[in-house]
């Protein structure tokens, strides 16, 4: 299997992940008491992210901002979560969970991102 089919795998999976969001998206807007204003505001990020997502999977050396993007917004939330888990570890046992899938989207895009070609300006920023 080549890099380039992992990333594009990855991105698809992290993708159709966060598309997945749609349903309980419209369904909290739908019958929506204000419990939490918190949930439709994230999961409209992250449907619009899986959207974008799936587009860039097709090149992804044209989108490695994106990539960038997600893997690291994954990681800050990931930290924002595990914090407030770690506050109040019995009132929400789900932000564990939610942290390591993530984390686990966050690690193979880091990991498989496209080189920025040879005199590309984005090319002098990657180590």
């Amino acid at each position: 299997m080549s890099r380039k089919w992992a990333l594009k795998f990855v991105m698809v999976v992290s993708g159709l992940f966060f598309l997945a969001g749609t349903y309980p998206l419209v369904m909290s807007l739908w019958v929506w008491q204000h419990a939490d204003d918190l949930v439709p505001m994230f999961l409209s990020l992250y449907v619009t992210l899986g959207v974008f997502l799936l587009a860039a999977a097709r090149n992804p050396a044209e989108h490695r901002s994106l990539i960038w993007f997600t893997a690291w917004s994954s990681f800050a939330h990931a930290g924002v979560m595990l914090v407030q888990a770690g506050h109040d570890v019995s009132g929400r046992p789900e932000l564990f969970g939610m942290s390591a899938i993530l984390v686990a989207i966050g690690v193979p895009l880091v990991a498989l991102m496209p080189r920025a070609a040879a005199g590309h300006p984005e090319s002098r920023l990657t180590p």
